[in-house]
């Protein structure tokens, strides 16, 4: 059975480095069985519904300025699954989530710059599900839950965002990480460890520095939800971790 993993995807600039977490990544997917489809959750989509894509073969869309020429020539042209799409729309149903496919969306850089990187030949289908920041934690946990039991059909679920996740505070030219983002992570760590989902779902009113690190909630709902789908051995693991500019934090866990 396939776990759910929670990436950060730092800056767009992460699908052209070469750095530990990029191997990482890299080595971790040779390491793991092919899924037969991916579903992708970005901090980059957000909708105040739950959209779902169903399209037919992906683009990409580069919600970005200012960078290389470079990367705005990486495409990700894998293809989707109507059949995914239509069952995640009926189980997110029977949870209280309505939703609606979309036959538009192309992939933003919080997906294809993770699957670029992890899968290159774009061969395995891809559904792309937005996040509602309005809604609580704890009911992304149940969203996530409930793409869970595509888990045993080897279905990889990953959650994309950013534990310390503040571009209002990266340190561009500093090469060692901040105290007090280290210490938001720690934090992280131990409740995830322990799967304490309410210390986590109030983490802006006990967690040590939680709104510097997390000054927006899209960028850790991908977390919660990565977890949710581990509901029924909950089983955190923490597989990499490193930082970028001071305090953005390249972290990795999975959920079995």
């Amino acid at each position: 059975m396939m776990p759910s993993l929670f990436l950060s995807h730092g800056t767009p600039l992460l699908a052209l480095e070469d750095n530990s977490y990029t191997a990482f990544l890299k080595e971790y997917m040779k390491a793991m069985n092919k899924p037969a489809a991916i579903i992708i959750l970005s901090a980059h989509w957000e909708s105040g519904e739950q959209l779902i894509s169903a399209v037919k073969k992906h683009e990409v869309i580069y919600d970005f300025v200012g960078f290389s020429e470079e990367i705005f020539s990486i495409t990700y042209p894998a293809p989707g699954c109507l059949e995914l799409s239509d069952r995640i729309l009926t189980l997110l149903s029977r949870i209280g989530v309505w939703g609606e496919l979309d036959d538009r969306r192309p992939l933003d850089h919080g997906a294809w710059g993770l699957l670029h990187i992890m899968y290159p030949d774009a061969t395995i289908p891809i559904v792309s599900l937005s996040i509602n920041p309005e809604l609580p934690l704890n009911k992304q946990y149940e969203i996530g839950k409930a793409l869970g039991k595509l888990k045993e059909e080897n279905v990889l679920i990953i959650g994309s965002g950013g534990i310390v996740h503040n571009f209002t505070h990266i340190q561009k030219d500093m090469n060692v990480a901040e105290g007090w983002a280290i210490n938001f992570e720690n934090w992280i760590e131990d409740k995830l460890l322990k799967w304490d989902l309410e210390s986590l779902s109030n983490y802006e009113q006990i967690a040590p520095y939680g709104m510097d690190a997390v000054p927006t909630k899209e960028h850790i709902i991908p977390l919660i939800i990565a977890m949710g789908a581990g509901d029924d051995r909950k089983k955190a693991a923490l597989l990499h971790r490193t930082f970028q500019y001071g305090n953005l934090s390249l972290t990795a866990w999975k959920f079995d």
